[in-house]
This record gives C-alpha cells, structure tokens and sequence, in this order.
C-alpha cells in the first residue's frame, strides 16, 4: 500500500466530540493493558508501535473510551517522524466517526509538533485519508519504510 501525505497547514483542524466516547492520550500505567488489548483486537505488531509512544511526553497516541472501555486507538510518531498510524476501532464501533476523531486529533498532535505535513505510511483505507484530510499519495512510495518481517523464529 502507498505512503499518503497530508498538508497540516490546510487542515481546518477541531476536535469534534462522539456521543458516549472519550478521547484522550493514555496514562503510562494503562500502557501494558492497552498494548494486549490492541494486539488481541488487531496486530502484535501494532501493539509494539503503540508501546513506542510512550518514548515521549506527550505521549504521541490517543485512545477512544466508550463506557470506560477501549473501542479504539490512534498513533503518530511511533515508527518514524512525522508519521501517523497504526490506528484501529473495534469492528463493533465502525462508522461512528470515532476513527476520524482518533485522526483529528493526532493531525493536530503532529501540527503542534511544529510540522507541516504528516506521512500516513502504508496507508490501508486509501479513500478514507483523501476524503477526510485530502491526502494525497506519494509516487513510488511503496514498499516504504516497513521492511518485510523478521522470521518469528529468530
């Protein structure tokens, strides 16, 4: 899949509120219980990602809370600068908007961070990133930065 480059500059970003979802950064404690949730709901490797996030302060990744409970995740920062992702909600909370909000709110982590523009690296939903923040692919970027795994039995 193609790395996609958004401009933050031209972002109109607000973060918008979901009904019944909290969107924050997570709590250094809550690190081990939220990296198991994520590679059970999604990928190991993501949770590694994730867990990488807490290398700064602000930690560079966001959370959504439904009822006290993770539906969802975003990171930036995680694997390299000025990158955003992994990301994922719950199959169950899809199509609520939640993860547009996970995105929001990391564009504007990234802009705060003083950058202009954002590399969403390995992008999976394609049509998702140019219609919600007017991405654009960037040529010949693909396999990109993500080398092919490493044999599990190294």
């Amino acid at each position: 899949m193609p790395d996609l480059l958004v401009r933050l500059y031209a972002l109109p970003i607000a973060p918008r509120d979901i009904d019944g979802v909290i969107i924050r950064r997570p709590l250094p404690h809550e690190q081990g219980a939220l990296k198991d949730w994520i590679a059970r709901h999604f990928e190991p490797g993501w949770a590694e990602e994730f867990a990488a996030c807490f290398k700064s302060l602000p930690v560079t990744a966001f959370i959504a809370l439904r009822d006290g409970r993770p539906v969802g995740f975003a990171c930036y920062e995680a694997t390299a600068r000025g990158f955003f992702g992994p990301t994922g909600v719950i199959e169950t909370e899809r199509g609520r908007g939640i993860g547009a909000a996970l995105l929001m709110r990391s564009m504007l982590g990234l802009r705060e961070l003083g950058y202009a523009y954002a590399i969403i690296g390995d992008a999976g939903p394609v049509d998702f990133y140019t219609a919600t923040l007017g991405a654009i692919v960037i040529p010949d970027s693909t396999p990109g930065i993500y080398p092919p795994p490493l044999d599990a039995a190294c």
